[in-house]
C-alpha cells in the first residue's frame, strides 16, 4: 500500500564532490550490471555474539546495533570498523482507553499521562545505561533531526525534566479527582489495587529502560506488573489488540530510522496523530479509539502541504508538537546512537547519516576485495510478525533489511541532505501553489471505484501542482522472473491503493488501510499517460521544496509486478483466504498474507493457475478511455513467469532491484539473495556509492559568563560541509523560559559570535544555559552544544591564555567522523525522532 513515496532535485554530481575526502577511494569490484558482489547470505546472530563472529570471519557486517559496552571495547579495535549513527529511537507508548465500570485506568487521565514525562531520568538512561551513546528526547523529533530547530525553543521552554516530587503532586491530585484512594503506599479504586500491565522488550538496553520506568512508577503507588517479551509476542499484544482489552497499559518501542528527512510530514502524524493509524485503536474496526481532532487537523495539514510559506508550516508543526508531548500518549526516551560493526576489509559503505549502513546503499555496494559474496548478521531474519506483502506487511525492520536491496523504489532520500532524490524515475515539477491553480487536462482520468474504471476528470478540475514521472530506467529492463516492466504495472498500482480506500466492500474488510489512506488519495486529481514512458500526476499539494511535492504525488511504487498484486487482491477480497494486514487476519481468521510462507505463496499460485486456466484479466484496469494498454497474451505470459518463478524459488517474492530472494527459511533464521545480472537492468556498481560526510563540529567556545549590563559575547568556532548556520537559545533553567534567541553573527571563514545586548544582560542574574545548535544547507543533521552562563557583575578582563567556557573537543581516536560528531552533540543534549512511514518496529 502506497503513501506517499519518496524523491530530489540534488544532482549526482553535487553529492560527489561532498564526500568526505578522508573516506577510502571507491573501486568498484566489477563493471556488469547489477551489485557488488553475486551473493549475500543473511543470519540471525545473537547480539552478544556478533563481535566474535565478525572477527571470526562468520559475518562481513552487522545490521543490528550492538550494545554499549561492547561497542566501546571495539572501538580501538584496528580488524573492526563501527560504523555509528543515530538510528534508533526508543519510547514508551500508554493505553489511554477508559476503563471498564468499577475499575480505573490512570493512563486515560491525561494529566497522569504527562506526569510521567517527570518520572523518565533521560540524564541516567543516556549516561548510564547507554554511556553517552544517546541523546535524551522530549519530543519525536531529537537534537540531531532538522526539524528539531522548528520546535527546540518550545521543546525547552516545556521545562520536562526528571522531577519525581512534582510528578507525585500531579498524580495525587488526578487520582484523587477521579475517586481514587492511596492505601498501604499502592493505589487503590472501589477497594482494589491498581495495576499497570507493562510489556517492556529484552533484546537491547529496553529492558533496562523498563525497568526504570517500572520502578519510578511503583514509588508512586503503582502496583506494575511486568512483562518481558521479545519482539513478536510483544507487538502482538500491543498493536494487535483492542486497547480497552487491557492486555497492556506500557510498552517500551523501538524504532529504527529508515532514511534521512529535512521537512518532516509523516513521522508527526505517525507519532502524534491518530488518523495515521499509529496511535492505541490503529484505526482498526471494532476497536476503542484513541481521538485528537486538533492533531488530526494540524498533522492533515502539514502532510498535505495546506501552509502558505516555511513561516506557517513551522507555526502548524510546533503546535501539533506540543499538543502531542501535552497529551503524552507517546512519551519519548531517548535516540540512540548505533553501532554497526562490519570488517575492517569492508568497502562501499555509504553512511546515511540516520541510518548508517543499515540504509538503502550499502549492501548495493559492499564488498571485501576478492570476494564474491557477503554475509550479514542480525539479530533475527524472521520473527513471528516477519510479513511479506507489500499492501500491509513489512511492518519489522528486520524484514526491510533484507528487502531494500530487492527493489528499486522511484524516489528516495539523499542520504545527507534528507531532502527526496529521484532514484530510478525521474520527474518534474510545475505548481501554481500556494494560491493558485493549473487546469487538469480534459484527457486526465481518476479511478472510480463505484462504477470499477477509470474516469474522465470532471469539466473545471483543477489542481495545486504538476508532477511528470518518467519510468524508462523501469519499462526498458524486467521484472526478476524475466518479465517486462510496463505502464500496465503503474496503472495496476494506483487502481489498487484507490479502490482498497474507495470501494466499500474492500474498505470494510482492510478498514485500517482504508481510513488512514483516504486523506492523502483525497488530493489527488488526476493522472495522465504522457508517453511510452512518462506519467503526468496532478496533486492538491505544495511545498517550498519542489522535490517535496514530486514525493507527495509518486503514485506508485513499482514494488511488485500487477499480476501478483492482483492474484493477491483476489485472494484477499473476493475468496476471502487471507488479509494484508494483521488486525483484519485477527478479524477474519485467516492468514496474515506473506509471500515468503510457502502456505501463502501457495495460495496466491492457485489464484494465478486459475487466472491461466480462465484466461482471465483485469480489463477494467488496463483500459483507459475505451482503448486497452496491455494484451492479453501479455497477461497470459505474466501468469506462466510468476507461476514457475514459485516452482523454481518456493516463494512468491518476486521485484526489480540489484538482487532477487533466492531462499528463505524462517525456521532456520535464514535468508539469501542473489545478483540479478540482466543486461537491461540500468545499473552497474559505483552507482549507489555515496561514501561518507563529516558532520558539524563546534569546536572551541569561549566566554563563560554574562556580565550584567555590558554587551555579552560568546564565540564559536564550527566546521563541517556546506553553509553553517549557528541557531542560539537563552534559557533560565530553572523555569525553562527561553530568555534570548536567535542566529549567530559570521565573524570569520569558521567562527561565529553570539552577541547579547546591555539592555538583556541587564535584566539577568544568576546561572542561565546557552544552547547553541550547528546546521547546514549540505546536511540535515544538526551538532548541539550547550554552555552555562554566570550572570555577574562584570570585572576586569583576565590576562590573554587558552581558551575559556567549555573549550574545544578534540578529535577520539578510533571514533569515526559521525561518531566524533555525535560525540559533541552528546556533550549538552538535552531534548527531544521512518517511517514510516520511515520509521519501522524494532
Amino acid at each position: 500500500m502506497k503513501h506517499p513515496g519518496i524523491v530530489t532535485l540534488i544532482s549526482a554530481l553535487l553529492l560527489l564532490t561532498a564526500i568526505d575526502p578522508a573516506y577510502p577511494q571507491f573501486q568498484p569490484p566489477h563493471t556488469s550490471p547489477g551489485p557488488g558482489v553475486d551473493r549475500i547470505r543473511f543470519r540471525a546472530v545473537a547480539v552478544e555474539i556478533a563481535p566474535a563472529a565478525i572477527q571470526r570471519g562468520d559475518i562481513d557486517l552487522y545490521l543490528f546495533s550492538l550494545k554499549t559496552a561492547a561497542a566501546r571495547e571495539l572501538l580501538a579495535r584496528t580488524d573492526i570498523k563501527i560504523y555509528q549513527a543515530p538510528a534508533s529511537t526508543i519510547s514508551i507508548i500508554l493505553n489511554p482507553a477508559p476503563a471498564p465500570p468499577g475499575q480505573l485506568n490512570p493512563l486515560s487521565i491525561r494529566e497522569v499521562r504527562y506526569a510521567l514525562q517527570f518520572l523518565i531520568d533521560r540524564g541516567f538512561v543516556v549516561s548510564e545505561i547507554y554511556r553517552g551513546l544517546a541523546a535524551p528526547m522530549v519530543a519525536h523529533v531529537n537534537p540531531y533531526d532538522y526539524d528539531y530547530l522548528t520546535v527546540f525553543d518550545l521543546v525547552k521552554e516545556m521545562n520536562i525534566r526528571y522531577d519525581p516530587e512534582y510528578a507525585r503532586r500531579t498524580i495525587t491530585e488526578a487520582m484523587t479527582r477521579a475517586g481514587a484512594v492511596m492505601k498501604d503506599g499502592l493505589w487503590h479504586y472501589q477497594g482494589r489495587p491498581i495495576s499497570l500491565r507493562f510489556i517492556i522488550r529484552v533484546e537491547d538496553e529496553r529492558r533496562e529502560v523498563g525497568d526504570l520506568v517500572a520502578s519510578e512508577l511503583s514509588k508512586q503507588g503503582f502496583q506494575v506488573e511486568r512483562s518481558y517479551q521479545f519482539f513478536g509476542p510483544a507487538i502482538q499484544k500491543v498493536y494487535g489488540t483492542d486497547p480497552k482489552a487491557f492486555e497492556w497499559h506500557l510498552y517500551t518501542e523501538g524504532w529504527g530510522r529508515l532514511t534521512l528527512e529535512r521537512y518532516d510530514f509523516a513521522l508527526i502524524n505517525q507519532m502524534y496523530a491518530p488518523w495515521l493509524g499509529n496511535m492505541p485503536g490503529w484505526r482498526e474496526v471494532g476497536f476503542w479509539q484513541y481521538e485528537n481532532p486538533r492533531l488530526d487537523q494540524l498533522g492533515q495539514r502539514i502532510f498535505r502541504g495546506e501552509f502558505r510559506d516555511e513561516r506557517e508550516r513551522a507555526e502548524l508543526y510546533r503546535e501539533a508538537t506540543r499538543l502531542g508531548i501535552e497529551d503524552s500518549v507517546r512519551i519519548w526516551v531517548a535516540a540512540v546512537i548505533n553501532s554497526f560493526p562490519a570488517r575492517a576489509e569492508l568497502r562501499g559503505v555509504t553512511e546515511d547519516l540516520a541510518a548508517g549502513p543499515r540504509g538503502i546503499w550499502t549492501l548495493r555496494e559492499a564488498h571485501v576485495p576478492g570476494k564474491k559474496e557477503l554475509t550479514v548478521g542480525n539479530l533475527w531474519v524472521w520473527t513471528e510478525r516477519s510479513t511479506w506483502n507489500p499492501v500491509g506487511g513489512f511492518r519489522d525492520i528486520y524484514s526491510l533489511d533484507i528487502w531494500r536491496p530487492l527493489h528499486d523504489p522511484p524516489l528516495w532520500r539523499d542520504p545527507f541532505t534528507g531532502l527526496p532524490i529521484p532514484f530510478r524515475a525521474d520527474f518534474t515539477v510545475v505548481t501554481a501553489g500556494p494560491g493558485g491553480k493549473l487546469e487538469v487536462p480534459r484527457d486526465a482520468f481518476i479511478w472510480d471505484a463505484a462504477a470499477g474504471r477509470w474516469a474522465p476528470v470532471a469539466a473545471g478540475t483543477k489542481a495545486t501542482s504538476r508532477a511528470v514521472f518518467n519510468y524508462a530506467k523501469y519499462f526498458s529492463s524486467k521484472w526478476h522472473h524475466g518479465q517486462p516492466i510496463s505502464m500496465a504495472d503503474v496503472l495496476y498500482s494506483i487502481h489498487q491503493t484507490f479502490d482498497i480506500a474507495y470501494n466499500p466492500d474492500k474498505s470494510r474488510i482492510e478498514f485500517a488501510i482504508a481510513t488512514t489512506s483516504r486523506p492523502y488519495l483525497d488530493t489527488f486529481r488526476g493522472f495522465r499517460i504522457l508517453n511510452s514512458t512518462s506519467l503526468e500526476v496532478y496533486v492538491d499539494f505544495w511545498h517550498f521544496v519542489p522535490s517535496y511535492i514530486a514525493e507527495y504525488a509518486s503514485p506508485s511504487s513499482l514494488s511488485m509486478p500487477w499480476e501478483l498484486l492482483y492474484a493477491m487482491d483476489i485472494l484477499v477480497f473476493s475468496k476471502r483466504q487471507a488479509a494484508y494486514t494483521d488486525t483484519a487476519a485477527q478479524r477474519f481468521n485467516v492468514p496474515w498474507l506473506s509471500l515468503v510462507v510457502d502456505l501463502d505463496a501457495r495460495l496466491v499460485q492457485r489464484v494465478l493457475k486459475e487466472l491461466l486456466e480462465k484466461q482471465d484479466m483485469p480489463e477494467n484496469v488496463f483500459t483507459l478511455a475505451g482503448t486497452p494498454v496491455l494484451g492479453k497474451a501479455e497477461a497470459l505470459n505474466r501468469y506462466r513467469a510468476a507461476i514457475q518463478w514459485f516452482e523454481n524459488q518456493r516463494h512468491l517474492v518476486i521485484s526489480n532491484g540489484p538482487f532477487k530472494l533466492a531462499r528463505f527459511d524462517s525456521a532456520a533464521q535464514f535468508a539469501e539473495i542473489e545478483a540479478f545480472r540482466d543486461p537491461t537492468y540500468p545499473y552497474r556498481p559505483g552507482s549507489w556509492f555515496r561514501g561518507s560526510l563529516r558532520p558539524i563540529e563546534i569546536g572551541s567556545v569561549r566566554g563563560d559568563r554574562i556580565p550584567i549590563g555590558e554587551p555579552a559575547r560568546v564565540t564559536v568556532e564550527a566546521r563541517g560541509p556546506g553553509n553553517i548556520a549557528i541557531t542560539y537559545l537563552l534559557v533560565d533553567p530553572s523555569t525553562g523560559r527561553s530568555v534570548a534567541k536567535g542566529d549567530a553573527a559570521r565573524v570569520g571563514p569558521n567562527t561565529f559570535e553570539v552577541v547579547l545586548s546591555p539592555q538583556l544582560t541587564s535584566q539577568l542574574k544568576g546561572l542561565y544555559q546557552l544552547v547553541l545548535l550547528a546546521h547546514s544547507d549540505s546536511l540535515s543533521i544538526l551538532t548541539e552544544r550547550t554552555l552555562s552562563l554566570q550572570a555577574a557583575p562584570p570585572t576586569p578582563p583576565e590576562p590573554a591564555g587558552p581558551a575559556g567556557g567549555t573549550g574545544a573537543v578534540g578529535p577520539t581516536p578510533g571514533i569515526s567522523p559521525l561518531a566524533l560528531g555525535i560525540a559533541l552533540a552528546i556533550a549538552a543534549a538535552a531534548a527531544s525522532t521512518l517511517i514510516i512511514m520511515r520509521r519501522r518496529r524494532r
